[in-house]
C-alpha cells in the first residue's frame, strides 16, 4: 500500500501531521495524526455540551495518548488504546462501535451473556447519535495536544469549557517524562503566579459590555518583571492591552538614548510605562507622558502607534482640518515612516519612574548604540509621581509605638 503525510495547521491550535494508508488490493485504508510539536507545558482537558447535530460534526484531534468519556452512559475509552486520529464527535462513536462489534461473533460463541450486554451499549452509543438527550463529551489529555473545534472561535463558546491542568507523576512518567518526586517541596504561591493567567470581569472601554481581562506577570530579561493585561470584548470586538510595572519607582530617573542606524533596530523590545516621555530630536518630536499609557512592544510597534495616534487626531479630519495644518501632519507622518531603518535618527525615551526599558540586543555586553543615563529627579518630577507627599518612614502616630 501507499502512505502519505501531510503536514497541516489546525487554525486557533497549532500543526498537526496526517498519516494516510491506503492499499489498492483490498480497499482497506487508514488515516492517523501525530502532534507536530512538542508535549506541552500543562494537560488540557475538553469538555462539551452536546446538544444539537451541528455539535456533532465538531473536528476533534484526539492524541493515542488522550481519554475520551461519556459521563452519561459510564462509557471511557482509555488512553493508548487506539492511534491518533483527526475525526468528528460522530466520527470518535462510529469508532468506538466498530471496535466493539469487531470481536462480537466470538463472543457470541464463547461467552452469549457478555455478547449480549454489549449489544444493548452499543445500541445506546448509536442512539446517542439521534440526538434524542443532550449529553456531555470529555477529552483529557495530558500531553495538551488534543483539540475539540470552537465554531465560533475567536469569540467564546459557552457549550465549551477547556481546562489546563499540572501533570500529576503518573501522567509525566506516562508519557515518558522525568517524573517529579513525591516528597518534593511544593511550589512557591508567587512561582505560581508566574506561570499563571489571571482573568477578573470588568467592562469594555468601548460599549461598556461585560468583558473579561487577563493578567500575566512576566519576567523581562536583564530587566524586572512587569503585568500585562489585555481586555477582549467579545460584543463590539474591541481590543486593548496595557503594561504596568511590577516593582517600585526606581531611586533615580532613567533616559535611554538609541541611535537608530540599521532596519533591524525596529525590532528591539521596548517597554514604555505610563510615566515614560519619547523624543525624536531629528523630527522635532516628543511624546508627553501618559499618551499611548503603558506599553510592550517592539521599536517599529511604537511608531505604529504614534503614527496612528497623529492620523486620528481630529484637528486633521473634517471641517475641523485646515490645509496648512494637514499638510505639515502629513508631511510629519511621512518622515516617521522614513525613520523605519531608512533615516538615521536618535529614539530618546525619559522615564522619572525609572520603569521603562528598550532591548540591548548585545546583553551582557554593552550596545555601542544604545546609551542609559540614570539622573535625579527634580522636585518637580517627583511632585507629578506623588513622591513628594508619600512618606514611608515614621508614619505611624506617636501612640502606636506603646501598644
Amino acid at each position: 500500500g501507499v502512505t502519505r503525510l501531510l503536514l497541516t495547521r489546525i487554525p486557533f491550535f497549532k500543526e498537526i501531521i496526517v498519516s494516510s494508508f491506503s492499499c489498492d488490493s483490498c480497499s482497506w485504508s487508514n488515516t492517523e495524526i501525530q502532534s507536530a510539536g512538542r508535549i506541552q507545558e500543562q494537560g488540557v482537558r475538553y469538555t462539551l455540551a452536546v446538544t444539537s447535530r451541528q455539535d456533532m460534526n465538531r473536528e476533534v484531534v484526539k492524541t493515542d495518548c488522550a481519554m475520551a468519556r461519556i459521563p452519561e452512559l459510564d462509557f471511557e475509552i482509555p488512553a493508548f488504546t487506539q492511534k491518533g486520529v483527526l475525526t468528528t464527535i460522530e466520527g470518535i462513536i462510529d469508532r468506538a462501535v466498530a471496535g466493539l462489534e469487531q470481536d462480537q461473533p466470538v463472543r457470541r460463541a464463547t461467552d452469549e451473556e457478555v455478547a449480549k450486554k454489549i449489544d444493548e451499549f452499543i445500541v445506546k452509543l448509536r442512539q446517542l447519535k439521534e440526538m434524542n438527550s443532550p449529553f456531555t463529551f470529555i477529552i483529557d489529555d495530558p500531553s495538551g495536544n488534543s483539540f475539540v473545534e470552537n465554531p465560533h472561535a475567536p469569540r467564546r463558546d459557552d457549550a465549551l469549557v477547556v481546562t489546563h491542568y499540572r501533570r500529576t507523576p503518573q501522567q509525566a512518567a506516562m508519557l515518558g517524562l522525568e517524573g517529579e518526586e513525591v516528597d518534593a517541596k511544593p511550589p512557591d504561591a508567587a512561582e505560581d503566579l508566574r506561570d499563571e493567567v489571571l482573568q477578573f470581569n470588568t467592562n469594555c472601554p468601548e460599549c461598556n459590555a461585560p468583558a473579561n481581562t487577563n493578567m500575566k506577570l512576566v519576567q523581562i530579561p536583564h530587566f524586572k518583571e512587569v503585568i500585562i493585561m489585555a481586555t477582549n470584548c467579545d460584543s463590539c470586538g474591541h481590543r486593548t492591552n496595557e503594561v504596568k510595572s511590577g516593582g517600585a519607582i526606581e531611586p533615580q530617573g532613567t533616559r535611554i538614548t538609541l541611535r537608530i542606524t540599521d532596519p533591524s533596530d525596529m525590532t528591539r523590545d521596548i517597554l514604555k510605562s505610563e510615566t515614560c516621555s519619547v523624543e525624536i530630536p531629528e523630527l522635532e518630536f516628543e511624546l508627553g507622558m501618559g499618551a499611548l499609557g503603558g506599553k510592550f512592544t517592539t521599536l517599529e510597534g511604537l511608531l505604529k502607534d504614534i503614527r496612528d495616534l497623529v492620523e486620528r487626531n481630529p484637528f486633521t479630519l473634517g471641517d475641523s482640518s485646515t490645509p496648512s495644518r494637514t499638510g505639515k501632519l502629513q508631511e510629519f507622518i511621512g518622515k516617521l515612516q522614513e525613520v523605519n531603518g531608512k533615516m538615521k535618527a536618535h529614539f530618546i525615551m525619559d522615564d522619572p519612574a525609572g520603569n521603562s526599558y528598550l532591548q540591548n540586543v548585545y546583553a551582557p555586553e554593552e550596545d555601542p548604540e544604545l546609551r542609559v543615563e540614570r539622573y535625579e529627579r527634580t522636585f518637580e518630577q517627583n511632585e507629578d509621581l506623588g513622591l513628594n507627599d508619600m512618606k514611608t518612614e515614621g508614619y505611624e502616630p506617636e501612640g502606636a509605638s506603646g501598644r
